[in-house]
């Protein structure tokens, strides 16, 4: 009996460090003048030596803001972890934390976005990101033609924002239900984008979704444009469930044409 309860002990603690492995790592980075963030983070299942993998950020929304290093992953963060995205789609993923009374883009929530501003400079939170984005792109593991923004609602804001600002970073761009002020995507010509908005927002209204679709077409920029008829603000689980959403993603590649998907 007391080798059986030892037998089921070890298979237990084995089960437990397996799960621990295909789950998202906690962390909390510090800059150099004492500010921090919050993000989770989550490794290729296993790393080859010599073998260069892609890196994902991924700015949730405003209502999973906190400290808790826990809510971010809500939106987006399971399909990471699906074993057969895992195995199919290896890659580094970046799930930061903005604070409670921060955003991704602007100090405030933007009150009409028929008239929005452009940022003078990025916000205490995007600068925190930027700063974490960069300490991963030092990491010789990590294939810097491969390195793709995403986020939804604040996040496709901040998607825009961070695309706006270092277009040089970014093999593609998918930001959901978002907005930027005109004329500030003029840089990003060579990130390829997949824009998704719902005909019927009630919070970030489909203009700012069209607007962009203009300025896109008009710089040249290779992009797909989805708009989902009737759609609202929540799009997320119907995006993230497509089955063409991750692999339109992981096939672009920085100094390459668009590679389209799922037609």
């Amino acid at each position: 009996m007391k080798k059986i309860g030892l037998l089921i002990v070890s298979i237990f603690l084995s089960a437990m460090f397996a799960f621990g492995q295909e789950t998202y790592e906690y962390n909390k980075y510090f800059s150099a003048n004492g500010d921090s963030l919050l993000y989770r983070s989550l490794k290729p299942a296993k790393i080859e030596k010599g073998k260069k993998y892609p890196l994902v950020l991924f700015l949730h929304n405003a209502g999973l803001r906190g400290n808790d290093n826990e809510m971010q992953l809500n939106s987006g963060g399971k399909m990471f972890l699906n074993p057969l995205n895992r195995e199919k789609y290896p890659a580094f993923v970046i799930f930061p934390q903005c604070p409670k009374n921060e955003l991704w883009a602007y100090n405030r929530i933007p009150k009409n976005f028929d008239n929005l501003p452009y940022p003078e400079k990025m916000n205490r939170s995007m600068t925190l990101v930027k700063e974490v984005l960069d300490k991963y792109l030092q990491m010789p593991e990590v294939d810097k033609d491969r390195v793709y923004v995403m986020g939804l609602s604040m996040g496709g804001v901040g998607t825009y924002e961070i695309v706006s600002r270092y277009p040089e970073i970014f093999a593609a761009a998918v930001p959901l239900c978002g907005a930027i002020a005109p004329g500030h995507l003029g840089g990003a010509k060579d990130v390829k984008f997949r824009i998704y908005h719902g005909d019927d927002d009630p919070t970030v209204p489909v203009e700012c979704a069209r607007r962009v679709y203009k300025e896109l077409r008009a710089i040249g920029a290779e992009f797909e444009y989805i708009e989902y008829p009737g759609g609202k603000h929540g799009i997320g689980s119907m995006t993230f469930s497509r089955p063409d959403f991750m692999e339109w993603i992981f096939a672009q590649k920085k100094g390459k044409r668009m590679v389209r998907v799922g037609k």
